[in-house]
Formats: C-alpha cells, structure tokens, sequence
C-alpha cells in the first residue's frame, strides 16, 4: 500500500492511500466516517462501483487511522484530517475531484472543500453528525476515553484506546508517536479537540463557520437523514442544506432506521464492521447527481 509525506501546518503526516479505476478517468475520493479504514466493510465496495462506473476513485486512510501515521496537529482532528485530504489531492494531482463522504467523512469532506474549493468539482456528504447529543459522544468517543487514559496510566495505557485501535495494529509509527507524547501534552490536545465539538447556535459542523458554507459554491448534494438517527440527525442535514442553498437534498435508499440497526449489529460483533455496508446503494444517486 503506497504511503506519501503531506505537508501540514505545524509538520507533516504520513497518508497511506490507493487508487482505483483507470488513469484519466474522472477522480472520486471517499472518506469513511469514525475512524475507520479504507478497507472498512461497504467503503471498498462503493469505491468499486464508481470505478464500474468510468470513475477513477482515491482512498486513503486519515490520520490516527489504518496505515496512515498518528498526528496531533491542528485546532480539530477534522480540520487537521481536512488539510491532509487537500493536500494529498494535490499532491497526487487530481484535482478537481469530486469529494464524498458519510458520518465523520462527511465533516472532513465539507471542511476540505471549504478550505480549498478549487480541487473539489463536486460534494456530496451524508450521515452529517450533529445536534448535542450526537457531538458530546464525538468528544467522548475521540478524546476522552484516550485522555482519562493518559491521566490514569500515561500513554502506555493510551495504547488500549479502543477509537485508536486499528491505527494502532496497522501502523508502528502510530505506537511509537503515542508512546513519546508527552501525557500532559497529549491530555491539552485532546481538550482542544473535544472543545470542537461543542454545539453552536450558528453552525451545524464543528469548524464550519456560515462564512466557510458560503465558499462551497461547487454542485453538491446533501443525502437527508433519518428521523431516529441521533447521532447525525435529521435536523442536521436540513440545516446544512440551508446554509448551502444551491444544493441538492435527496432521500437515501435505507429504511429509517439504517443507522440504528447498523449501529445495533456491530455492537454485537457477530457480523463485524457493518456501519457502511448500505453505502454503495448511494452510488446511483450520486452518479445521477454529477451527470445533472
């Protein structure tokens, strides 16, 4: 799996990646939600139905996921994950793309987008996190567990991370970054990190501001979602589509209850990873809408 040095501000992070489809076809990167990888169930089976498709199709991993390196930079991890995605764009030269992605995907897409519009020809998000309760498990989720576990044994016991977990089984830079951190350090980034995700009466997307909507002026679709999802609710995706009046809002083809019955089935890890598996059902949708 080809990896790539990106420049970010503050440093630079290693960007584990791949390309699929034919050299020359019209590009399409994919950002999974969580922390998950490009091989997460559901993301490599979207990818591979845009390739049937005539697409040319980036993934990658962020980073703090999969192969890619550990990276503490940056006022968010979605920002810092946003410039990696940009610049490993440019770096790849393949812009513009269109630029697509679900759950915390669908964070990191909006904030590229936003923070460099010219590489991104189309948008299209779904799964959008927000409102109190879906953000306050964000901050949990992401930073707290990772920091009550600095506090209590150091960064050794960081190691057991669960939201860290594959970054930390498929990259030893990963292990070794961690492990050097300082654990009063690494405790204030994550502070700052979950401070991104408190809520706000002027924005639906942590660091989004109504100014950084106003730059998406590019074709983009906002996929609405369910009403008992509340982790990215219905409120949510509404609100975005407001603040992106030109977009398209369509209705995803799952039942209402996708995400809860999804959420329902990986807890109980009988099945393993199935958050994303309805994913490549989006795909007509989303060609329809390029092809408008």
């Amino acid at each position: 799996m080809p990896k790539i040095a990106i420049g970010l501000t503050g440093g630079e992070t290693g960007i584990a990646y791949e390309l699929m489809g034919k050299e020359g076809d019209p590009p399409v990167v994919l950002t999974p939600g969580g922390r998950f990888t490009m091989d997460v169930p559901g993301l490599r089976e979207m990818a591979e139905a845009f390739v049937a498709a005539g697409k040319r199709v980036l993934i990658y991993d962020r980073p703090n996921c999969g192969l890619s390196d550990a990276c503490l930079l940056g006022e968010s991890e979605s920002e810092m994950q946003a410039e990696a995605l940009t610049g490993l764009i440019r770096k790849l030269d393949l812009g513009p793309v269109v630029i697509a992605g679900g759950s915390g995907g669908s964070r990191v897409s909006l904030l590229a987008a936003a923070r460099d519009p010219e590489i991104c020809s189309h948008l299209a998000i779904w799964w959008i996190s927000g409102d109190p309760i879906g953000l306050m498990q964000l901050a949990t989720y992401y930073c707290g567990e990772a920091a009550s576990l600095a506090s209590a044994g150091g960064m050794e016991a960081v190691l057991k991370a669960t939201s860290w977990a594959e970054n930390f089984a498929k990259s030893e830079q990963a292990r070794a970054y961690i492990r050097g951190c300082d654990p009063d350090k690494f405790i204030a980034v994550m502070q700052k990190w979950a401070a991104a995700y408190v809520p706000s009466p002027i924005t639906p997307v942590p660091g989004m501001t109504p100014r950084d909507f106003a730059r998406l002026t590019m074709p983009a679709l906002v996929f609405r979602s369910g009403r008992s999802d509340l982790s990215h609710t219905r409120a949510t995706s509404e609100w975005v589509h407001r603040l992106v009046p030109h977009s398209l809002m369509l209705d995803p083809p799952w039942e209402d209850d996708e995400w809860n019955m999804r959420s329902a089935q990986t807890m109980a890890g009988t099945e393993g990873h199935t958050l994303f598996r309805s994913w490549p059902k989006l795909v007509p949708q989303i060609l329809a809408f390029l092809e408008r």
